[in-house]
């Protein structure tokens, strides 16, 4: 009995022991589960904000075309020699089909210079848009112009103050804009001259075309980052603490530097002004913060908000690209022929 009893107990006892051993192995797995989850949880967290974080390709004033820009009939790229970095710049240009067909006349064609987004860019950044472009005009939609796509340097439409080898802006507008006028049958005078961009490019399209309204008929800043340059505006120049920039060259300040001009200049007429935006884009309030300002202070635009589109210049341009060409178009007293 005795014996029996203890065979038993010993019995119950190795079963509880197992019983025991298969529960925390169990919560083990369990555990090592939820950490490995959370593991490949974090993981793929890391490798989503690596590619999110991705480092931009370095900085290059010349950029070949891609091949596929081939598919786009008069898409080209040139180079100019800057004399204030003394190395070449690049820039692509789309000519319209009735360019090549003049050739060897006098006709002479309206220029929009396009301000890329993001920084740095380069001048291969925005020349997506130059199929629909060329699709509006090849239908006859729109009278030819010519399109530049500019280089903005390292920091985009900007000059850095006390850096000689990043002064965009100065370069695009003192150096690319001679070049084009003495290369291309262009009409080289304000008349016959407009400017837009997009995110970044919609900064430096505002910012340039009231620091130098003598140069352009017609402006279309789209999409830019208002917010940050409200920032610019009221740290005295300071985007970031690596970023800062000359005191008022920012899109709230030069207001004022615009309204002065058109004062003390005799003859100048205001800006024909589009600001265009997509309601599904990050900049879209601040925009909206941006055209309240310049309201405010009696600055005359016209607006295109693109429903259902985010923070895309070429959303924008599938959509209402067109309206934004007949713009420029209007302001040069150009016609489809």
């Amino acid at each position: 009995m005795f014996r029996c009893g203890l065979q038993k107990f010993s019995l119950i006892l190795m079963v509880s022991f197992l019983t025991v051993s298969w529960s925390a192995e169990g919560v083990f797995a369990q555990e090592k589960g939820k950490a490995g989850g959370a593991q490949n949880s974090q993981s793929s967290k890391k490798q989503k904000n690596g590619r999110a974080k991705k480092k931009p390709a370095p900085f290059r004033w010349v950029n070949s075309l891609p091949a596929s820009a081939a598919k786009t009939p008069g898409l080209q790229h040139g180079t100019f020699k800057s004399q204030s970095l003394n190395k070449k710049v690049g820039y692509c240009i789309y000519l319209p089909v009735d360019y090549a067909k003049s050739e060897g006349s006098e006709k002479r064609y309206p220029v929009v210079y396009y301000l890329h987004g993001g920084r740095p860019g380069n001048e291969l950044k925005s020349i997506k848009l130059a199929a629909e472009i060329d699709k509006a005009m090849s239908q006859q939609n729109v009278a030819p112009m010519i399109y530049v796509f500019v280089n903005g340097g390292p920091v985009s439409h900007y000059n850095m103050p006390d850096d000689p080898s990043a002064q965009g802006a100065d370069v695009f507008i003192n150096e690319l804009i001679p070049h084009i006028d003495s290369t291309y049958r262009t009409i080289a005078d304000r008349g016959g001259r407009g400017i837009e961009g997009f995110s970044q490019g919609g900064r430096g399209t505002a910012r340039l075309m009231f620091r130098h309204p003598e140069l352009f008929c017609s402006a279309s800043p789209g999409g830019g980052g208002h917010a940050t340059e409200k920032k610019i505006s009221e740290s005295g120049g300071q985007e970031s603490a690596n970023l800062i920039f000359a005191k008022g060259d920012n899109t709230w300040d030069l207001t004022a530097v615009y309204l002065d001009k058109l004062k003390s200049v005799p003859d100048l007429t205001p800006l024909n002004i589009l600001v265009h935006v997509g309601n599904q884009g990050f900049n879209y309030e601040n925009n909206l913060a941006w055209m309240a300002h310049l309201k405010s202070q009696g600055i005359e635009h016209q607006k295109i908000i693109v429903p259902d589109v985010g923070h895309s210049a070429m959303g924008i341009y599938q959509k209402r690209g067109l309206d934004i060409m007949r713009f420029h178009e209007k302001n040069f007293g150009v016609e489809i022929e």
